[in-house]
């Protein structure tokens, strides 16, 4: 009997001297998770995960920077300026895949082909960046979000290159920030309208493909054609194929909305039916011009504060202030007090040329600009035009 215990004391200290990677104390497995879209604002455009599975110590987990806390202190008014803090977290693979169930979101895994030393380094970097005093990050949507940061951290881990199939750096895609939103928020008209307004200039850039990754369908697709070589020479692809892990129960489509084009065009026909009544009619009309513009007033007052104080990529320059400014809001007592007197004012006056030229040189303008837009600039193009057309050979 002593014979034995002591042979099974030298089979544990051989053991123990053994590699880890000979024993599979470490048999990890390491996979991109590509989440589907939502129907939420902020889940329109799909999810980054990182998957880690331990089958020697049977843990599953999920590394996820896309936490974020609604319930954190003045969280809309920072999300407004662009000083949005997100998180780190790390969950059980059963609960994240419960979670996007439930949401109705499906959610693909991709197996990444990396060897020992490289799963090693990546589990070392994430748990890194779990520490409390790393975990927090400072998100930014286009450049450092919730697929550019495992993109990062993948890339890091790699030994040797991580070649990707295309020319990553390249502008020549044919792609800007807005057209690869377009993509992904189309059946979300409101949405979208929403963030074309408040989107500029350098939203309509052409991007490389790199800067396409901060879309996590993009990331899915690179990864799938990227190659690592390593440092003797060897190819090896990133990653498998994609395989489906959660398929939600099928939804049916909500009925047709009523869209903000729908909506601008029924305002256009409602404010040309009153400048018309109101020219034949010779009456200002003043109510109409006061509601139109306190509406484009704080319109302006919004895309006013995003082009000054927003840390936001793409919202500086904007051309719509053209259209939606502030201006219309504080002079709006005087314009008003002229109308009533059916008196002309010279600030309508001064709208009603911007507006023109606004509308003339519409498609030589560098912004690319929803068509709701429009009808919309046609409402205040209409009532601007309407107090000259009743004041003519009046007395200013």
């Amino acid at each position: 009997m002593k014979r034995m215990n002591l042979h099974l004391i030298y089979i544990l200290l051989f053991c123990s001297l053994l590699p880890t990677q000979l024993l599979g104390n470490d048999s990890i497995r390491l996979s991109l998770l590509t989440c589907g879209a939502g129907q939420e604002v902020y889940s329109l455009y799909g999810h980054t995960a990182i998957r880690c599975e331990n089958f020697t110590r049977g843990t599953d987990v999920v590394y996820n920077y896309g936490v974020f806390d609604f319930d954190a202190p003045n969280f809309i008014w920072r999300f407004t300026l662009g000083e949005t803090d997100y998180l780190l977290g790390k969950s059980k693979f059963s609960h994240f895949a419960a979670a996007y169930y439930y949401a109705g979101r499906e959610v693909r895994q991709q197996v990444l082909n990396l060897t020992q030393e490289e799963k090693e380094r990546l589990v070392a970097q994430l748990e890194e960046n779990y520490l409390p005093a790393n975990r927090t990050y400072r998100y930014n949507f286009f450049y450092d979000n919730c697929a550019t940061r495992p993109r990062d951290q993948v890339e890091r881990a790699v030994s040797g290159e991580l070649r990707y199939a295309d020319d990553m750096t390249s502008l020549n895609t044919g792609n800007t920030f807005r057209s690869m939103l377009h993509q992904y928020n189309s059946n979300n008209p409101w949405s979208r309208f929403g963030v074309d307004l408040c989107l500029g200039v350098e939203a309509d850039k052409p991007i490389s493909r790199r800067q396409m990754m901060f879309v996590p369908f993009c990331v899915e697709e690179f990864f799938s054609k990227a190659e690592i070589i390593d440092n003797q020479g060897n190819t090896r692809p990133l990653a498998g194929a994609s395989e489906e892990l959660v398929t939600p129960p099928s939804v049916l489509p909500d009925g047709k909305t009523f869209t903000p084009l729908q909506a601008a065009l029924l305002l256009l026909i409602l404010t040309l039916g009153c400048t018309i009544y109101g020219i034949r009619s010779r009456r200002m009309l003043w109510g109409v011009d006061l509601l139109l513009l306190t509406a484009a007033g704080l319109a302006g007052c919004i895309l006013a504060f995003l082009a000054l104080f927003s840390q936001h990529p793409a919202v500086g320059q904007n051309y719509l202030l053209l259209v939606f400014h502030p201006l219309h809001l504080f002079c709006l007592p005087w314009v008003v007090k002229r109308l009533k007197r059916g008196q002309r004012s010279r600030y309508l006056m001064l709208n009603l040329i911007v507006l023109t030229f606004f509308i003339l040189f519409w498609s030589v303008i560098p912004q690319r600009f929803p068509l709701t837009v429009l009808p919309l600039t046609l409402c205040l193009w209409a009532r601007s035009l309407n107090n000259l057309i009743i004041t003519y050979k009046r007395p200013s």
